[in-house]
């Protein structure tokens, strides 16, 4: 069978990684994943699609195997989920070679999106809550500040857009109030939503796919936050919808409100400025307009 790469992972390289680094790692996809699937002695079925944002994931029989290129650090994937084994999240089974996992089979196709929203937020914060365990000794994880600092060194160049100028600005200041004090230093998931926790056999949710971090709870929470953003938007409750989101996840699982609506409203802009960047206008405006609203 033929390993093409679908368009999701494609785009989202290139507008992360850059053409060039893109373009060399999905010229060799094909072979590489061939070469992958001989090494384990494993038959495909089938490549997951949309799939991911940064790896191919094909089903082989009772696994899958994730192949990703080397500088979105599969590494820390792999080290995370060794750490968590199978608490809260997919079970590593093997690392297949380098830049190639060995998972435990879920239900690809059913995820918290499937359920309505109430018992989605309800089950993904029950999820989310297991992976918030001290880091490994000697880990190589950034922190939280690191990352964001980055983000924010980016973000800086919007803060003369007309539009968005003010919410990038008010974006920032709120990063550097959240990092200027001591912080929890937590293995954190990194990007948890709702399409991040898949059905699974021996447990019914599962997390899938970390970018592992250490930091506090409230950040890896925000995310979650805005989940089915175009449905909010859609709404004529949505800013209202929004703010209880905050405050509802934030009692659950007892973490700071502002702490959790200062990083939501940091990571909604941090995402509508990189879509602005890479010229999807709809998805920023929609961004904007959920950052608006806190």
């Amino acid at each position: 069978m033929g390993f093409e790469p679908p368009q999701r992972l494609v785009r989202a390289l290139r507008e992360t990684y850059g053409d060039a680094a893109a373009a060399g790692w999905l010229d060799e996809l094909p072979e590489l994943t061939r070469d992958t699937l001989e090494h384990t002695g494993l038959a495909a079925e089938r490549v997951i699609a949309p799939g991911g944002r940064s790896s191919l994931v094909v089903l082989v029989p009772g696994a899958v195997v994730k192949i990703a290129p080397g500088f979105t650090r599969p590494d820390l994937e792999r080290d995370a989920l060794a750490h968590w084994n199978g608490w809260g999240a997919v079970r590593l089974l093997d690392q297949a070679r380098e830049g190639a996992l060995l998972l435990e089979r879920l239900h690809p196709d059913v995820s918290l999106r499937s359920l309505p929203e109430a018992k989605a937020l309800l089950e993904a914060a029950g999820t989310v809550r297991k992976l918030w365990v001290e880091p490994p000794a000697g880990h190589g994880f950034e922190s939280v500040a690191e990352r964001t600092a980055r983000q924010a060194a980016a973000m800086d160049a919007h803060r003369a857009d007309a539009e968005a100028g003010e919410l990038v600005a008010a974006a920032l200041a709120a990063r550097a109030e959240l990092v200027a004090g001591p912080a929890e230093t937590l293995l954190l998931h990194g990007c948890f939503r709702q399409g991040k926790v898949l059905a699974g056999d021996r447990a019914p949710w599962l997390a899938v796919g970390p970018d592992p971090l250490v930091g506090e709870r409230a950040y890896d929470l925000a995310r979650l936050v805005r989940d089915r953003v175009e449905d909010l938007v859609a709404g004529s409750a949505g800013a209202s919808t929004a703010r209880r989101r905050v405050n509802k996840l934030a009692d659950s699982l007892e973490l700071d409100r502002e702490r959790l609506r200062g990083w939501t409203l940091f990571r909604a802009v941090e995402s509508a400025t990189r879509a602005l960047t890479a010229g999807r206008r709809t998805d920023a405006e929609l961004l904007f307009e959920f950052a608006g609203w806190l």
